[in-house]
């Protein structure tokens, strides 16, 4: 059996990657530049880490292990102002969001490392369309039990962040009427989806991870495009449904309300383990996708539909306290307040393509707004 340790870290600590958009400042249309830029970064003084994606049109940028709020969005405020300079000094432009509004996935490149390679090799032009930008975020478990119960539980809140990161209604130069259009480019591989909900141990877990390693299937954790999985090797669990926000600031609230929510259903263990989980889990998923904070979504526990914006602001109320031992109150607040007016980062885009009618000023603003100092 394939053996994977995992590495206990301090509970409810966090951290977060984000993939930007590297952008020509002229057509305002995606370019490579990726590499150049990390070459650029390497050279000065920043906190956390930047590094290469599949294509060349993309950067990521990885937080340190934070316990506070305050702490992570200091953080990310430092990283993108280092990118930012880095970009105008090699005449790019950054921006947020999970998709680019009207680039030709074709033109795309493939950044020249070799998992990426291999990536391309294996999934076609797959691999290109996977230019799409998410936000992951990492939680800190104690132990691989603890993980396990986590990523189950999570599910049933990944409408939530589908909706309060929604940053991708443009696609291929179209208004997609979806409210995130990126999670589409992620479902086509054949490993996305959600852990299996018959596995409730790590050790069943390594049961189940060395049967997909002796067919052959996965080689690591790397290979699952779950939308939240345990990472061993960091003593995590990653969610991994959100677009990047438009700004470092909605970054950072997402990670707060991830860590609250962590924090009480680890510590009430509010629901049990039960397969009727994922009964609804396909449907509550596409509802968040095509609506947002308009959906509505099915409560496994109760077997009753509820509006999505409604239950968003409930889960936060109820994390509210948790959120406090954390310095992150006032960024769940702001999240509530979000989801009682509907706003996400798609209706901020939607409405800047209604003031002006072109796509390549909607991009020119994301970037402007990426880079503004609140």
């Amino acid at each position: 059996m394939s053996v994977l340790e995992f590495k206990p870290s301090q509970p409810f600590t966090c951290g977060v990657e984000l993939e930007l958009q590297v952008l020509n400042p002229r057509s305002w249309d995606l370019m490579r530049g990726a590499e150049d830029l990390i070459n650029c970064l390497e050279h000065v003084e920043h906190p956390g880490e930047f590094k290469p994606e599949i294509t060349e049109s993309m950067i990521e940028y990885n937080s340190g292990v934070h316990e506070r709020h305050d702490a992570l969005l200091g953080e990310l405020r430092a990283m993108r102002g280092a990118i930012g300079t880095e970009a105008g000094r090699l005449n790019l432009a950054i921006a947020g969001g999970g998709t680019h509004p009207f680039h030709a996935w074709h033109e795309r490149r493939i950044y020249p490392g070799e998992r990426f390679q291999h990536l391309s090799a294996l999934y076609g032009y797959l691999a290109k369309q996977f230019t799409v930008f998410g936000q992951h975020i990492h939680i800190g478990c104690t132990s691989g039990d603890d993980a396990i119960y986590l990523t189950h539980q999570l599910s049933h809140y990944i409408p939530h962040f589908i909706a309060l990161s929604a940053a991708s209604p443009f696609a291929q130069g179209h208004d997609t009427l979806f409210e995130t259009a990126r999670l589409h480019a992620v479902a086509a591989f054949p490993l996305s989806g959600h852990l299996p909900g018959t596995v409730h141990s790590w050790g069943e877990f390594e049961q189940y991870f060395s049967r997909m390693a002796g067919y052959g299937i996965v080689a690591s954790m790397k290979d699952f495009y779950w939308d939240i999985r345990p990472k061993p090797e960091y003593g995590t669990v990653e969610i991994r449904v959100g677009d990047t926000p438009l700004d470092v600031e909605t970054a950072a609230a997402l990670a707060a309300y991830a860590q609250a929510l962590a924090m009480w259903l680890l510590t009430v263990r509010p629901h049990p383990l039960v397969p009727e989980l994922y009964d609804v889990y396909s449907y509550n998923h596409f509802q968040a996708c095509r609506f947002g904070f308009h959906a509505s979504v099915i409560d496994p526990f109760t077997q009753q539909a509820a509006p999505l914006d409604r239950e968003i602001t409930a889960a936060l109320d109820r994390v509210l306290p948790y959120a406090q031992t954390l310095g992150a109150a006032e960024p769940l607040r702001q999240l509530s307040e979000n989801a009682v007016r509907r706003e996400n980062g798609t209706t901020w885009l939607r409405a800047k393509f209604a003031e002006s009618g072109s796509l390549t000023d909607v991009v020119r603003a994301q970037s402007q707004r990426w880079l503004q100092k609140n």
